[in-house]
């Protein structure tokens, strides 16, 4: 009997032939988009950039970066109080008073009662030596103060540490910028901006006219993050007024563009 097997590998040698000339020819194009692109090698690194191609034309991705700066106008403060004595209602107490003392100074500052919070409250035991038994105990209350007046804030702190005595702790402040909008809107214009710069720069190395504008997304997050200064506690001895430098606060805005190309 003769089987006549042409027909059944026929098109299977025509599907590897067709493979094989689809393989080809994306390495071909793969090569000719790497001489393009190194030849933009006096660029920016930094610039992500992809390059895409399709029958109804190409399309060029970018990232664009603006960043401005900005005065923080507000400053939150965290401090306590920290007693000690050889029983618990006794430093309890203590505490109690110095941190009364403490909130009365900032209200009489000029600190809204809404902007003082009680954030922390913990009572442990201390002990001497490797004895187990409490020699005392020790009680520990914080408050959580927001300060929305930079020009009294160094006044403010002042009064209420000196109210503290002794007892007085402070963990520290950060600085804020309570209103963003206007810096973003900066932000964002010049992120545009550098964007459309940097496509502009890839399509004149690919010696390709730049087509409009097909997508843009927003990848940046909108809210500064406060910058945190060491403990204020050396400062009150020094001087009437803790002295408050705000600094500057840096607002970024990231984009990632998608432009037509050819």
């Amino acid at each position: 009997m003769i089987v006549n097997t042409n027909s059944i590998y026929r098109p299977i040698a025509i599907g590897i032939v067709s493979a094989a000339l689809l393989i080809g020819s994306f390495l071909l194009g793969s090569a000719q988009s790497g001489s393009a692109t190194s030849a933009s090698g006096g660029g920016s690194h930094s610039a992500a950039f992809v390059l895409t191609s399709s029958g109804a034309g190409g399309k060029i991705t970018v990232t664009g970066t603006g960043t401005v700066t900005g005065t923080p106008n507000q400053l939150v403060l965290s401090m306590g109080v920290q007693t000690s004595a050889s029983s618990v209602s006794t430093a309890l107490a203590k505490a109690n008073a110095a941190a009364r003392r403490v909130i009365g100074a900032l209200k009489t500052g000029g600190v809204p009662a809404a902007d003082i919070q009680t954030s922390g409250l913990s009572i442990s035991p201390s002990y001497s030596g490797k004895n187990q038994v409490p020699t005392g105990y020790e009680v520990s209350e914080q408050l959580t103060t927001t300060l929305g007046n930079l020009a009294k804030a160094g006044s403010q702190i002042q009064s209420a540490a000196t109210a503290g005595g002794n007892a007085t702790t402070v963990d520290g402040v950060s600085l804020n910028l309570t209103d963003t909008s206007t810096l973003l809107a900066q932000a964002r214009t010049s992120a545009v901006r550098d964007a459309h710069a940097k496509a502009a720069q890839f399509a004149r190395a690919l010696g390709q006219p730049l087509g409009s504008v097909i997508s843009i997304s927003d990848q940046s997050q909108t809210v500064p993050y406060p910058e945190f200064s060491a403990a204020l506690a050396a400062g009150r001895a020094a001087a009437p007024s803790v002295p408050i430098s705000p600094g500057k606060q840096q607002v970024s805005e990231q984009i990632t563009v998608v432009y037509a190309i050819g």
